[in-house]
């Protein structure tokens, strides 16, 4: 299973109407509402739900995602074409330090020995601009014999933490509950999140 693979995304949302709810997910709405409106990029945008919110709030959005079916998807449900929707490598195709949010939410970023997915994130944010990454709760995962992937074959937030250098002040990296029940067939229950700001 390659998680990073267009052929996957691809046939997972071709196998359902409407694969997510639709609504923006809580840790984005949380931390971004008092934010002031700028430039967004939404990494791993899906069927569009962060994207479109961030645009009603008045953030010029790029919404990016490997799968040409969910940005197809996404892009009927933006009647007023206020999102510019790509079709990408995940994280390693974004302008570098433009971007006042760089939001990544339950993106499944795989393990790299050269970090170079990550590092790609990382280098999209402006100076002064916000880096959030949010994802789910190793903890809440059934014993690995049940799983058809490995946990560690993934970065956590708190990982990604690890590589910020100098010119990152983390705001938060930490475990909280999450605000939406967790998804159909499912136990989460918690989210881990970072978020940091880029001073320069």
């Amino acid at each position: 299973m390659d998680m990073m693979d267009a052929g996957f995304w691809d046939e997972r949302y071709a196998g359902a109407e409407q694969l997510f709810s639709g609504a923006p997910n809580g840790v984005l709405v949380t931390e971004v509402t008092d934010m002031t409106p700028g430039r967004a990029l939404d990494v791993g945008c899906g069927e569009g739900g962060d994207a479109l919110w961030l645009a009603e709030k008045g953030w010029q959005v790029t919404a990016v995602d490997v799968s040409q079916v969910a940005l197809d998807r996404a892009a009927a449900r933006d009647v007023a074409g206020r999102v510019r929707w790509t079709q990408a490598d995940l994280g390693t195709s974004a302008a570098s330090g433009v971007f006042d949010l760089v939001s990544a939410q339950y993106f499944p970023a795989v393990r790299q020995r050269d970090h170079a997915t990550i590092r790609g994130l990382l280098a999209a944010v402006a100076p002064g601009g916000i880096l959030l990454i949010v994802g789910h709760d190793f903890a809440d995962l059934p014993p690995r014999e049940e799983l058809d992937f490995d946990p560690d074959d993934f970065y956590q937030p708190a990982e990604i933490a690890d590589l910020l250098g100098d010119e990152w002040d983390v705001e938060i990296n930490e475990t909280r509950a999450r605000t939406a029940p967790a998804p159909a067939g499912t136990r989460h229950v918690s989210d881990t999140v970072l978020r940091a700001r880029r001073a320069r």
